[in-house]
Parts: C-alpha cells; sequence; structure tokens
C-alpha cells in the first residue's frame, strides 16, 4: 500500500452519508481503486467569508511548517536509535496508535483544540505548540549531539593510527624514566619502512642518547612506536633530527592521574549518553505524536476552510480519507473527476496547473494540484520522505 492518503471533500447531497456512500460504491466496493472512510470534522466556528480567505493562505503555511517539524522529530529520533529501523517503527505512533490507524479513525481532538473558539484561535494554538517543540528540540539535540560527538572524538583517538590515537592505553610506567632530573622519555612514531635506519642510528640522532633505550611498544599496519631514552637538555634538537629523518616524536608526558582521568572522562561520557538515551527517546516519541496529531488537525482546519469557500454556506460538505491503491491512481482520478467535475466547470478535465491560473486567495489555485473537489495530501512516510 501506498504511504499517501488523501483528504477529499464533496457537497452534501440529501445528506453527508450519501455522498460518503456514492463515492465509496463508485471507487471501493465497484472497483477497488482505494480504501475509504469518513474523516470527522466538527462543526467549528465559520467567522466571516473575509476572514475565511485570509485563514487559507496562513494555514497552507502553518502546514508546511507542521510537516516540517514533524518530520525533524522523526529524523532525529531515526539517528538517536542510531538506525534500528524496527525501534523507530515502533516509536513513530500517534496517540498510541500507528500512524494509518489514527489517520482512518481521526478524532478531532475537543480538550487541546476547543472547537468553541475561533478558526484564528485554533491554528494559533498549534503555531505555539509546534514552536514549542522546534525550540526543546534545537535545545535537547545540540546537547546530546555535543555530547555524542564527544564521546565519538574519544573513541576515535582508541582507534586510529599512532600518528593520531592516544597513546594512554598502550604504554605502561616502565616503558618511561620518571622522576629524573637529568633524564626524559621520549615516544616515537617510526615508518615500518624505516625499522632499520631507526634501530641503525636512533642513538646517533643527537649526543647524550642513553645505548640501547630503545624499546618497541605497538604497531600498527604502517607504524611502530617506540621509545628513547635522553637527556632532557637536548629533547627539542632530537625531535628536530628526528623529523629530518621522518621519524615523528609525539607529545606526551606520563602522569598517572590525567591517565586515569582520561579514562574516567570516557566512562563519565558513556554513562552521561546512556542515562540521556532513554528519556531523549521518551520525549521524542511523545512529541513526534504531539506534532503528527496536530499536523492531521491542520489538514481538517484546511479542509473546513477550503470546503465552506468551494461550496459557501450553509456548511453541508462530506470529508472523505482515501487510500489509494498504488496501481490505480490515475483511474481513481478519472472516477472523481467524472464524479466532482460538475463542481468547477474550469477543471472538469481534470487536474490544473497553477501555472495556467490566477491565484485566487482562498481557492487553492496557489497549490501545486487543484481539482474541482477540495484535495490535500497526507504523507505518512515521516523518515524517507523527509528534507530536512
Amino acid at each position: 500500500m501506498m504511504s499517501e492518503y488523501w483528504i477529499i471533500s464533496a457537497p452534501g447531497e440529501k445528506t453527508c452519508a450519501q455522498t460518503f456512500d456514492t463515492m465509496n460504491n463508485l471507487t471501493s466496493k465497484q472497483h477497488n481503486l482505494c480504501n475509504n472512510y469518513k474523516f470527522h470534522i466538527p462543526d467549528l466556528k465559520v467567522g466571516t467569508l473575509d476572514q475565511l480567505v485570509g485563514l487559507s493562505d496562513d494555514l497552507g503555511k502553518l502546514d508546511s511548517y507542521v510537516e516540517q517539524i514533524t518530520r525533524k522529530v522523526a529524523v532525529y529520533l531515526g539517528e538517536v536509535l542510531e538506525g534500528q529501523r524496527d525501534k523507530l517503527h515502533e516509536n513513530l505512533l500517534a496517540n498510541n496508535t500507528e500512524l494509518p490507524q489514527y489517520l482512518t479513525r481521526f478524532q478531532w481532538d475537543m480538550a487541546k483544540y476547543p472547537i468553541k473558539q475561533s478558526l484564528r484561535n485554533i491554528a494559533d494554538i498549534i503555531s505555539k505548540q509546534i514552536g514549542q517543540i522546534d525550540g526543546d528540540l534545537k535545545t535537547k539535540s545540540q546537547a546530546y549531539n555535543n555530547l555524542k560527538g564527544n564521546l565519538q572524538n574519544l573513541e576515535k583517538k582508541k582507534t586510529g593510527s599512532l600518528l593520531t590515537r592516544n597513546l594512554a592505553d598502550l604504554v605502561k610506567k616502565e616503558h618511561f624514566i620518571l622522576d629524573s632530573e637529568y633524564l626524559t622519555t621520549l615516544l616515537v612514531i617510526v615508518p615500518k619502512v624505516l625499522t632499520n635506519d631507526w634501530h641503525a642510528n636512533y642513538e646517533k640522532i643527537t649526543d647524550m642518547i642513553v645505548p640501547r633505550s630503545t624499546q618497541l611498544i605497538q604497531e600498527d599496519s604502517d607504524y611502530y612506536l617506540f621509545n628513547v631514552t635522553l637527556f632532557k637538555k637536548v629533547t627539542e634538537e632530537f625531535k628536530l633530527h628526528a623529523r629530518e629523518r621522518k621519524f615523528i616524536v609525539r607529545d606526551f608526558v606520563y602522569n598517572e592521574e590525567e591517565l586515569a582521568a582520561g579514562k574516567n572522562e570516557m566512562t563519565k561520557l558513556m554513562t552521561d549518553k546512556k542515562k540521556q538515551f532513554g528519556p531523549l527517546v521518551r520525549w521524542l516519541k511523545v512529541n513526534f505524536s504531539e506534532a503528527f496529531c496536530a499536523l492531521i488537525h491542520v489538514k481538517a482546519l484546511r479542509v473546513f476552510v477550503e470546503s465552506v469557500l468551494r461550496y459557501r454556506l450553509p456548511v453541508n460538505f462530506q470529508a472523505i480519507l482515501i487510500e489509494p491503491n498504488k496501481k490505480s491512481v490515475k483511474r481513481l482520478r478519472d472516477v472523481l473527476n467524472q464524479l466532482y467535475g460538475h463542481l468547477d466547470g474550469a477543471s472538469a478535465g481534470g487536474q490544473v496547473s497553477s501555472a495556467d491560473n490566477v491565484d485566487i486567495p482562498g481557492l487553492g489555485f496557489g497549490q501545486s494540484e487543484y481539482y474541482p473537489y477540495v484535495f490535500y495530501k497526507v504523507n505518512i512516510d515521516m523518515v524517507e520522505q523527509s528534507k530536512v
């Protein structure tokens, strides 16, 4: 099945139920072009037609904004779950139900969006709600990403090349001359191809090098890690001449307290990440649900406003949720146009491009798709389709 649903509306016949039955018989029962569900929109306060025209454009912008934030929450939840698609699917719920079920059984949330309020006030409630989610998401994601980034940097230092990785885990106390007034031990990275050169010449790089003081400590695919002991006074000279021979001296001071602190930092970051993971996933799950539910309420508002503007007062239309059969989309469009083409002579032949029409506020010509009936898409694939 498609992840795309359509919400349409058509004028009520003798009853709105008859409108649904007529459409359902021609598309679902007889031809299996789609599955249809009544989309319940309550008796909202209409206001004046002028107010509806202005609100129609604003609801279009609100629709885009709410969808963008809903997708952003979904995508970030996927990032936090680090590619566990099954777990992501389990967490992308609306009111604790899967998205298709929420959509096909949609009921207006009277507590959050009281229908005694004006349409403009309801839109403002949704806008503020989503703005709060957006702001909180930025704060929470930045904190978690910083933590994750610091942890990744430490992990890279544990696993990279000997040229860049943290050497603390590789060396031991016995590799160093400690607490000497005159002597110091350096760590040197030697390319494997220059190993013989190192053994033959390291004692000659400068004066005052302790004979036979080098040991092989570690290796990777390209380099060896050696130590060497020398007098402190020739350290800079040794580094200079070693570099000329392509031996790289790593800056490293053996300090047990600092090494322990480094290991503790790694442990602390891992602990902090685990502590934040659960609450963050729960927050994302809850606020994805909030945002998705808000998105469908915006769609309902748009269907209501557009239907009143198209079909005029008194309010008499049936909103229908359509789940198209992927292989029958063109045929479904043809049937709908045959059924409702009379509603708009200009577009009786089907879809009218907005480029071919003057943009009339409130009449949907600003949409990329315009049909003789009120039409809006809902795509419930919140991750794959996301461009945020």
